[in-house]
């Protein structure tokens, strides 16, 4: 079997319009979290977001110009990681490279636009009017509407799979494209986290969850607080992050060099309850990434929780990393970096994992922000509040747990010279 390597990185997220803005901005602990505009809080005052800033959002031309947002994030990110890996558009190797997608809600601002534009009443005089929309809707706001544009743009004809697992997403998608290459299906893939549904009626319906963190009222931008005595839920957030994997031989025949080596995937379902998680299959997802990472529990020096500050999901992550980790969990560095660039459902494994990987590169851990009051349950070292430099870092792992019951873990090390 092959070793994977992760050659290139990219990203664009509320914290930054590049990987490295948005991990100095995570190192910071400076946060994105900012009050929702008047046209979503209306009936619902006190809603918060994580945006990417428009100045972030690079020109992609006309022909993506009428694209979905998630598809045109994701189309940002892939070119980043592209250019980092050195890979120019139409491969050498097409046919045996993949793309691997992971979406929560593909398509979500057309299909919120048009419901608008089909209740809204300056229509309700004109019903024929309402219902004329672009003849490309369906395929704007498929799930794999961004699979296919990646597809296109760099010519790359391998496996094309989308997966759509709530917030285990594109952790999921990283995790099989990995064993597609593992295994010698593919020689390399992109793997792309994208979301993009900060619209109304994506607000309504979290808010109905009661999962959304309430304004904090010192300062809003600290509202979501994982681990926190005070936390009260994450905010939605929106961006894309995307990776270039490819199997040893690959990079070495296109002499690059990795930047680490993606090692372990493991994946497990809760059979439990739709949104209530399940320590059972968390750990079960963590053991069976350091298994399949041949890695035992104490060579992890670094673990990016999935963190979402809901009153059980912390508390539960809390119990599944101790009862993994063992002893060695007291000397385990654990942040959420959710509390600065929000809960991005779909891209969050992808992103966190390459959040996770800089600090791997950089010996620099991003902090949990605004976490002021552990909460006794949360026995963990969380690194609250400031980042901790010069840590030799040989392995980390990234968990995403979803809705449904969907668990996934990812363990990336440093590449063996």
């Amino acid at each position: 079997m092959s070793r994977v390597w992760l050659t290139g990185l990219g990203m664009i997220s509320p914290l930054g319009a590049n990987c490295q803005s948005s991990f100095d901005a995570a190192l910071r602990g400076e946060s994105a979290v900012r009050a929702a505009p008047d046209e979503l809080n209306e009936g619902l005052p006190g809603l918060l977001m994580a945006r990417v800033e428009d100045e972030a959002f690079p020109d992609l031309g006309k022909q993506y110009a009428g694209m979905d947002r998630a598809v045109r994030l994701a189309l940002v990110a892939v070119a980043q990681a592209m250019d980092d890996a050195s890979i120019a558009v139409s491969p050498d190797n097409g046919d045996r490279f993949g793309v691997f997608v992971g979406i929560g809600f593909g398509g979500a601002q057309t299909l919120d636009s048009m419901y608008t534009r089909s209740f809204s009443r300056q229509h309700a005089q004109n019903r024929r009017r309402a219902t004329v929309v672009h003849p490309l809707s369906v395929p704007r706001m498929m799930a794999n509407a961004t699979a296919a544009a990646v597809s296109m743009h760099y010519g790359l004809r391998g496996t094309s799979n989308t997966y759509s697992v709530a917030c285990a997403s594109s952790a999921v998608a990283a995790g099989e494209a990995m064993r597609a290459i593992r295994n010698g299906y593919l020689d390399a893939a992109v793997v792309v986290g994208t979301e993009a549904m900060l619209t109304r009626g994506s607000m309504v319906a979290w808010n109905a969850l009661r999962v959304m963190a309430k304004p904090f009222p010192a300062d809003v931008s600290a509202s979501c607080r994982p681990f926190d005595r005070e936390r009260s839920g994450f905010v939605l957030g929106e961006g894309a992050a995307a990776m270039v994997l490819e199997s040893r031989e690959c990079a070495l025949r296109r002499k690059v060099s990795g930047r680490a080596e993606l090692a372990g995937y493991g994946s497990s379902s809760d059979a439990h309850h739709l949104t209530a998680p399940s320590a059972h299959g968390q750990v079960a997802a963590m053991r069976r990434a350091l298994t399949d990472a041949e890695l035992e529990a104490g060579q992890i020096q670094y673990l990016n929780a999935h963190g979402t500050a809901t009153e059980t999901g912390d508390v539960i992550e809390t119990e599944s990393v101790s009862e993994v980790f063992g002893a060695a969990a007291g000397r385990l560095a654990v942040s959420s970096t959710k509390a600065v660039h929000g809960h991005l459902i779909g891209a969050a494994g992808t992103l966190e994992l390459a959040l996770s990987v800089l600090a791997m590169e950089s010996g620099s851990i991003p902090p949990t922000a605004h976490l002021h009051d552990v909460d006794p349950r949360c026995t963990l070292d969380y690194v609250p509040l400031h980042p901790r430099h010069d840590c030799r870092i040989d392995a980390v792992m990234s968990n995403s747990f979803a809705f449904g019951g969907s668990n996934a873990s990812l363990i990336a090390r440093r590449i063996a010279v």
